[in-house]
């Protein structure tokens, strides 16, 4: 048990470390991006007496590592700052979008988990058979195309040919339940198709280990059926792996709600900070930038949870 536990403290020290230098690496990108915010938000027929006092006022003449500790310090007491492109505080504008973000990815991870967990069950379940390699095929091509490719598909098939789903997610205060698939219903299917080819490869890896193992060999000489072998001795024993699968899937999340958002004009943090770069809204920006790169490294410390509650050796 004192194993395990030094384990998740140091992935966690590592988690809180990794987090430090991103915060580093967000804050010197987003100042190294072209364009002056001050600028931005004056207009090109500001002087320069107007500019410099604006620039002074908000702090930004200020040396690059003097902005980034104030910048920490702020974001570290759950203020991020203002925007400079609304005049709002950065932490408003965010709680607006991230339930729809959230709402997004709860619905996504509900519609994807389940099936990547039947389809790589199934897969192992006819592990080298035709079944097994036709669904292996389908789930390598459905990875190997990129969200923003599967996405726009989704649209000219479903909004421009058929015309049965509009290709701008956006939903009223209380939608009803046509509404309510009408919006999700192709950003959802963008996220799944990706979300569950990786699951279900991972899972079926898990498995066809677990099928390999000295207990399933037992078994066979016991008489137990294939569908007993694989849902009632193998599954159990995988659930660690299959679980470490999922976490590490739902990471990869992250990055598709940025193609999906923009694509389908969906009012979530992703779109919000696309916007904040064209505005160089760099308060703003680095806010979203860090709700991303914290949401990835809880879902890998998750995984490595996963990873260090399954492994029996530390377990004994």
């Amino acid at each position: 048990m004192n194993t395990i536990v030094n384990l998740l403290l140091k992935r966690l020290g590592i988690s809180l470390v990794t987090l430090l230098l991103v915060s580093a690496v967000v804050f010197l990108i987003t100042n190294l991006l072209p364009g002056d915010p001050v600028q931005e938000m004056l207009g090109q027929a500001a002087t320069p007496e107007v500019v410099e006092a604006l620039r002074a006022k908000l702090g930004l003449n200020q040396p690059a590592y003097i902005r980034y500790m104030s910048w920490l310090g702020s974001l570290l007491s759950g203020d991020p700052g203002v925007s400079l492109a609304n005049n709002m505080p950065v932490a408003e504008l965010v709680s607006d979008r991230l339930p729809r973000s959230l709402m997004l990815a709860g619905i996504t991870t509900l519609v994807a988990v389940p099936f990547a967990l039947f389809v790589g069950i199934l897969a192992a379940s006819y592990s080298d058979t035709r079944v097994d390699h036709f669904i292996s095929t389908i789930v390598m091509f459905v990875v190997a195309v990129p969200e923003f490719l599967v996405a726009t598909i989704a649209v000219l098939i479903f909004s421009v040919h058929l015309g049965w789903l509009s290709a701008v997610s956006y939903a009223p205060q209380d939608p009803s339940l046509q509404e309510f698939i009408a919006t999700y219903a192709l950003p959802v299917m963008t996220l799944s198709l990706v979300l569950v080819g990786q699951m279900s490869r991972m899972t079926r890896a898990a498995l066809i280990e677990q099928m390999q193992q000295p207990y399933i060999e037992m078994a066979i000489l016991k008489g137990a059926s294939h569908s007993r072998l694989v849902l009632r001795h193998a599954l159990p024993n995988a659930v660690g792996p299959i679980a470490n699968a999922v976490a590490l899937s739902l990471s990869y999340l992250m990055g598709g709600v940025v193609i999906v958002e923009v694509i389908f004009n969906y009012p979530g943090i992703a779109s919000l900070m696309v916007d904040s770069v064209t505005n160089r809204d760099f308060p703003l920006l680095q806010a979203c930038a860090m709700l991303f790169c914290t949401g990835y490294l809880i879902l890998v410390f998750m995984a490595d949870i996963c990873a260090i509650l399954s492994n029996p050796k530390l377990r004994n």
